[in-house]
């Protein structure tokens, strides 16, 4: 049993395809991340079978997809690319964080959701949805600097025009409009890949919160994957958000696994 790596994504798929597509759900940060990832792995029992994988995103975070707890204890990164942050299923984080000895800390626990029977908000909020244009695109950057405040991120010195403009080019991106044409709310889907797509980037601003535009953006983006093809529908939540949590399953989105985020407070040895 070993660790395979590679920074070729079409090694990476050729070698871990039958888990990738098995587990779709499971792998969906994975798989979402593979094609700008710096590096990728695969763990392979002693017959062949690959039965764990990650991506590591620059400058060393790796995020697991499915992962054994015997891939997750064993894996060892060389001397000076220990990573800073670990994200991925709970367990396999935990196995991995106690077997490198180093101390650590939970920063983000997370609940991944998928999509079954999709249910409309009821009431229904007042407007409409629309897919976002490229004039949105100074007021979305701006909503996205404020998602990420909202999450706890820090985005000093991050411009997000690039980030938002790719997902407006795709017609990723799906604003609710207020009834007098006011943009209030948006919600984005990744591209479908192994018949996944996820949810994610859905913000409404402080001002226009309490009116349920997030749950008719989500509804609205949720349809449109489904739509477009993806046959999992799939979002992750901050468990300290009980708000969020609530307002997803009552749409339809039911629990798969919880995910764990950690930092490493001490260097590797």
């Amino acid at each position: 049993m070993t660790w395979y790596f590679t920074e070729d994504a079409a090694a990476f798929r050729a070698a871990a395809a039958d888990l990738l597509a098995a587990e779709a759900a499971r792998n969906t940060a994975v798989l979402t991340l593979m094609d700008s990832a710096g590096r990728l792995g695969w763990w392979a029992e002693p017959d062949g079978r690959v039965t764990g994988a990650l991506a590591v995103s620059p400058p060393r975070e790796p995020s697991f997809g499915a992962v054994t707890m015997a891939a997750a204890r064993a894996l060892v990164f060389p001397a000076g690319e220990e990573p800073t942050v670990v994200r991925g299923e709970t367990a396999a984080v935990e196995a991995f964080a106690e077997a490198t000895g180093r101390p650590w800390t939970a920063i983000v626990r997370m609940r991944l959701f998928r999509l079954g029977e999709l249910v409309p908000p009821d009431p229904a909020p007042a407007g409409r949805p629309r897919v976002a244009g490229e004039a949105d695109i100074p007021f979305l950057s701006a909503w996205a600097r404020e998602f990420a405040l909202d999450i706890g991120e820090d985005p000093t010195g991050r411009d997000f025009t690039g980030h938002v403009t790719e997902r407006v080019v795709d017609g990723r991106l799906v604003l609710w409009e207020a009834p007098d044409g006011r943009p209030v709310s948006m919600a984005c889907v990744s591209p479908t890949i192994e018949g996944q797509a996820r949810v994610h980037l859905v913000y409404t601003p402080r001002a226009e919160r309490g009116r349920g535009y997030a749950a008719g953006v989500t509804e609205a983006v949720s349809r449109a994957a489904r739509d477009g093809g993806a046959s999992q529908v799939l979002l992750f939540t901050d468990l300290a958000n009980p708000t969020s949590n609530a307002l997803y399953q009552r749409l339809g989105y039911r629990p798969v696994t919880d995910h764990l985020g950690v930092e490493f407070t001490a260097p590797g040895d």
